[in-house]
């Protein structure tokens, strides 16, 4: 079974990426959503179907499959390597797929409540989420080059930077969106 490594490896990136092409996409489509409920009629109920459409079928065609496919290949890597279980780097990272799962189904919550017009979230909130994913995903990349959990110390203040950068990034843009809104 060992020769079918690579493959497989290559199958869990594949829908690993993917998966996070949609983690990082739906946010956007939420935002999209929020501020097209603020417009009048005819724009909101004509961008607010039109964006429930690409949302789910962004979600169920590509996002759910993926995450289900990427798990299944992670979880026959791990049986192909038992010992990467007994590593502590591989228990930091799957702490954070932990994190990413919970992420994905919060994601989902959104979904359902946005098909169903409830907005409980501004589009600035939803611009701070949005960059969930990308922290998770920077955090387990380097886990899996690194694979040193010794130093996760670093690593959790190298993250924190990377959530100040963004958030600051999000504050700047907002800035420039309230001077220029089409921007």
């Amino acid at each position: 079974m060992l020769e079918y490594y690579n493959y497989i490896k290559s199958l869990h990136l594949i829908f690993v990426i993917t998966w996070f092409a949609g983690l990082f996409y739906i946010p956007r489509l939420f935002i999209y959503q929020i501020e097209a409920s603020q417009k009048p009629l005819p724009d909101r109920d004509i961008l607010g179907q039109q964006l429930k459409l690409m949302a789910k079928r962004l979600w169920f065609i590509i996002t759910w499959p993926s995450a289900i496919l990427a798990t299944l290949f992670a979880i026959w890597l791990l049986v192909l390597m038992p010992g990467w279980l007994q590593q502590s780097w591989m228990h930091v990272k799957l702490g954070f797929i932990v994190l990413l799962i919970i992420y994905h189904l919060k994601c989902h919550h959104i979904y359902n409540q946005l098909q169903c017009d409830i907005i409980k979230w501004s589009s600035g909130q939803m611009r701070m989420w949005n960059e969930g994913s990308t922290i998770i995903l920077f955090s387990v990349i380097f886990l899996v080059i690194v694979r040193d959990a010794v130093n996760w110390i670093y690593g959790v203040i190298g993250i924190i930077s990377l959530a100040i950068i963004l958030m600051m990034g999000i504050k700047f843009y907002k800035r420039i969106r309230n001077k220029n809104p089409n921007a």
